[in-house]
Order: C-alpha cells, then structure tokens, then sequence
C-alpha cells in the first residue's frame, strides 16, 4: 500500500486529458488498483466521488484500465475503504 500524494493525467474516450490526485494504490487478489478523485470535472463522475481503477503493466509501461464488473468494483471499493481507513488511522 501507497500514499502517492500525486497527480494523475490520463485520455478520456474523447481524447481530453483529464488530471486526477492519485490517492491510493493498493492490491487486490494480486492484482493492482489506483483510487483517484478528479480534479477536473468529468462527466458521470460526482466532485467527491473516487474512481478505482486496475493499474495493468505492460511493455511500454503503466496503463489504466476501468473495471466493467460491478460485483469486482464493489469488491475493490471495499478493499479500498478498508485500506484507506488504516491509512488514515495510522497518520493520527
């Protein structure tokens, strides 16, 4: 478990860049997770509202891939609320 404290740019499908604080990284069943907030407004995306996404590793590097599953997302936002607890226990 990470606290980056960093930004993020990534493409959204229309091709804008779009900046959002890294929270979080995290594993999930050996998988690994980003929970980011934008700091851009992004359509269907609440001002507070966290956007989990699968980090996946390549050749070229790292990439962002959204999670279609609904019943896997609910279950990472539960790690990550988990995980962000602890964190944020820990700094007190």
């Amino acid at each position: 478990m990470e606290d980056n404290n960093m930004i993020v740019t990534l493409i959204d499908e229309d091709g804008n860049e779009v900046d959002f604080d890294l929270l979080l990284t995290f594993d999930y069943e050996g998988k690994r997770y980003a929970a980011l907030i934008p700091l851009d407004e992004v359509e269907n995306v609440a001002e507070d509202e966290v956007v989990i996404l699968e980090i996946v590793k390549d050749e070229t590097g790292e990439s962002y891939r959204s999670l279609d599953n609904e019943i896997l997302l609910d279950e990472v936002f539960e790690e990550f609320l988990t995980q962000f607890e602890e964190l944020t226990e820990a700094e007190d």
